[in-house]
């Protein structure tokens, strides 16, 4: 019997972990420290803009832009609530119906992708409008925090590029997961034994374990892109 590979635990959010596990990936510890590896992402272009926010005058504040308050906090919880229900409630995706030739056909990945897609363009429509919202609330708040958002805002702009790129990467990771449950679940049915039997066979379980799988995916992706969005009301909380 072949012996399960040991590995140590994964470093990084659930996501990451979620991730190396579907994955089987080794993550290796980092060796460089976080300002060395955001280094890497930010070019000579990018480390100017950051000075001026940094160390340059403000721009004034859009005095339009209610101030914050429990309204505007319960807004960002509506939001981030109202993606988990999309994630968690969301179906099977529809298969399209084979031809006759084709009845026996396994499923197809092409439906999860596009609602993978799909959400995660959601997720970030939602969480890029509330940011920005949020950093209009925090630049009235003092010197300092008008600050704080400006390099906020200047960090979204160098890093998002980067972390859309690698995140749109998910779903083909996915994909290699779907291949590697499907053919797991073809050899070990027996073609010469009884036909499948029960609520869940064999043929639609390994489609409930890759859907359940998918699922806590968007969700460690939800919490990354609600990072920002955290640290912002923090900040805002903080007198």
């Amino acid at each position: 019997m072949a012996r399960a590979s040991q590995r140590g635990p994964v470093p990084g959010p659930a996501f990451i972990r979620q991730l190396a596990r579907l994955t089987d990936a080794q993550i290796p510890q980092p060796t460089a420290a976080l300002s060395d590896r955001l280094g890497q992402w930010v070019d000579w272009n990018r480390a100017l803009v950051l000075s001026k926010a940094l160390d340059g005058a403000l721009p004034p504040a859009d005095t339009s832009v209610p101030a914050f308050d429990e309204a505007a906090e319960q807004e960002c919880a509506r939001v981030r609530a109202a993606l988990v229900e999309s994630i968690v409630q969301d179906p099977l995706p529809a298969q399209p119906k084979p031809r006759e030739q084709e009845a026996s056909s396994p499923p197809d990945y092409a439906p999860f992708r596009q609602r993978y897609q799909s959400l995660q363009r959601a997720m970030l429509s939602s969480t890029g409008r509330l940011r920005g919202r949020l950093r209009d609330m925090l630049a009235q708040q003092s010197q300092d925090k008008a600050r704080l958002a400006e390099v906020d805002a200047v960090m979204e702009m160098t890093l998002s590029p980067r972390e859309q790129a690698l995140l749109a990467r998910v779903p083909d990771l996915l994909g290699e997961h779907f291949q590697r449950l499907r053919p797991a679940v073809a050899e070990t049915r027996d073609p010469d034994g009884p036909p499948e039997t029960g609520a869940e066979p064999a043929s639609q379980a390994w489609l409930l374990t890759f859907h359940a799988d998918m699922r806590q995916t968007l969700l460690g992706e939800l919490e990354v892109r609600f990072h920002p969005i955290d640290a912002l009301l923090a900040a805002l909380r903080t007198s």
